[in-house]
């Protein structure tokens, strides 16, 4: 019998994944205040990495330190920042065989802010721990309680993408096997091509394509400084929910034009860009968007959203909705998924040698 799909093999870029599910990048507001991570990373990832999927991605990552969503928010912008990660994957490495990437960031607008558990509310930017938000426009997210963000000029522009290309540089020293760029959830990158958060005048706003301009500006300066055998993709919203915004025609247009930049893959999400989104949300509310961009493009396209039973995930899979699942919140409920995804569907997982003997009788060819 034939393995299901959703543990075929999958190539993103040069890179081979052995089976289709992807741990998603998720924010963990647990670094040391100065965008370095910290045991809780060596714990979480490590946890992560022994899971069985395909490929681990690191949560958004700032490309400088106004970059953060919050001041706990991982960064890879310092030489701190880089040594902070050198034991986390090495012990990774050590144990687990799993490919590894890291999602880039910036977050634009919505930076500044107090941890999830601590309100999550935009930090003033004379408070302690807050600073002064940059954007495309000087438009907040939350107009009536929230420090508007300096509109970027053609020096700040010059500077968030000599991050992006900073950050990229210090992610293939760190050996990463892959690169995503976050271009969704309302954060910078997003932030240019919704007209909802970008009316800029100049040559950056307006027309889409000129909304396109600085998003595909950052990836084609990160591609050109990483080794051609390490895939970049970017993850992106397909829609924001909300009258006037970015939508899925949009997002087509720049799948398309990302895949003629040379982009490995694309990573379907969708929403965060305004509080007036009014999403329709239930079990695979996002794949139809995962759909209609693998329709339009080449390069394989993952789907994400309340993806969470194992026939769930192998049906979008074999049916060519999308290449491959990315999960989040189920993970961190079930840090095994990709094992018991495997079992129920009579497929294979890798598992450590130190956990060989907690395979159960009745699926003794789980482990292979």
């Amino acid at each position: 019998m034939p393995s299901p799909a959703l543990f075929q093999p999958l190539k993103l870029g040069e890179l081979t994944l052995p089976n289709r599910i992807v741990v998603a990048p998720m924010c963990q507001y647990s670094a040391d205040g100065e965008g370095s991570a910290t045991d809780w990373h060596m714990i979480h990832l490590g946890n992560l990495a022994l899971s069985g999927a395909g490929l681990l991605i690191l949560e958004a990552s700032a490309v400088t330190a106004d970059g953060r969503i919050s001041p706990d928010d991982l960064g890879l912008y310092s030489d701190a920042n880089q040594a902070a990660l050198v034991p986390v994957l090495a012990t990774i490495r050590r144990w687990s065989p799993m490919p590894v990437g890291v999602q880039l960031a910036h977050a634009g607008r919505k930076a500044s802010c107090a941890a999830p558990w601590a309100g999550g509310k935009q930090i003033a930017p004379d408070a302690a721990g807050g600073w002064q938000t940059v954007a495309p426009s000087a438009l907040a997210f939350q107009p009536d309680t929230e420090q508007p963000p300096l509109a970027l000029d053609a020096a700040g522009l010059a500077r968030i993408r000599d991050g992006f290309v900073a950050a990229a540089k210090r992610a293939v020293a760190l050996g990463f096997d892959l690169i995503e760029l976050h271009g969704a959830h309302g954060y910078l990158l997003h932030e240019f091509l919704s007209p909802l958060s970008n009316v800029r005048e100049d040559e950056y706003g307006g027309s889409p394509e000129n909304r396109l301009r600085f998003p595909l500006e950052v990836f084609d300066a990160v591609r050109a400084v990483v080794p051609a055998g390490v895939p970049v993709g970017v993850r992106v919203s397909a829609t924001d929910w909300a009258d006037g915004g970015w939508d899925i025609d949009g997002t087509v247009a720049f799948a398309q034009a990302l895949e003629a930049c040379g982009c490995a893959y694309i990573h379907v999400s969708s929403a965060g860009l305004t509080p007036e989104q009014k999403i329709a949300v239930g079990p695979n509310y996002q794949v139809p968007f995962a759909r209609a961009v693998r329709t339009a493009v080449g390069i394989p396209v993952i789907a994400v959203g309340l993806i969470t039973e194992y026939e769930q995930a192998e049906a979008i899979v074999s049916t060519g909705d999308a290449d491959a699942v990315a999960l989040a919140r189920a993970m961190l409920f079930d840090p095994r998924w990709p094992w018991h995804a495997a079992a129920h569907l009579g497929a294979q997982v890798h598992a450590p040698n130190q956990y060989l003997r907690s395979q159960p009788r009745r699926f003794k060819d789980l482990f292979g």
